[in-house]
């Protein structure tokens, strides 16, 4: 198993431990806009859905725990002071559309 899957693995693990207030978070976001709203994201974190420099891939996520994770971080329950600060600056509407977004993207073959 490569290291992105153990990443992606342990978030989705964490996701789903975090409790019903973020296990029942609904998804359904506009992708138009969660593309709008991407340009700061894929800043740091690959649209090709490869893991990089240790951030983890956020492409092919499924909603729910996507959103699940960004609400951690806005509540500070989940450690890291700079995906702290920006999901906290993010709306429920706004998590859910980059969760949309994100989540229709397909993770993209390595190219040697």
């Amino acid at each position: 198993m490569s290291v992105s899957r153990l990443s992606r693995s342990a978030i989705f693990a964490a996701a789903a431990l975090a409790g019903s207030e973020y296990g029942q978070a609904a998804a359904g976001g506009d992708r138009a806009f969660g593309e709008y709203l991407s340009a700061e994201c894929v800043t740091c974190h690959q649209v090709t859905g490869q893991a990089t420099g240790g951030i983890p891939a956020i492409v092919a996520w499924p909603e729910d725990q996507f959103i699940a994770v960004m609400q951690a971080y806005k509540a500070k329950d989940r450690d890291n002071n700079v995906m702290q600060t920006m999901a906290g600056r993010l709306s429920k509407e706004e998590i859910e559309a980059l969760a949309a977004y994100f989540g229709s993207l397909p993770i993209q073959p390595l190219r040697n």
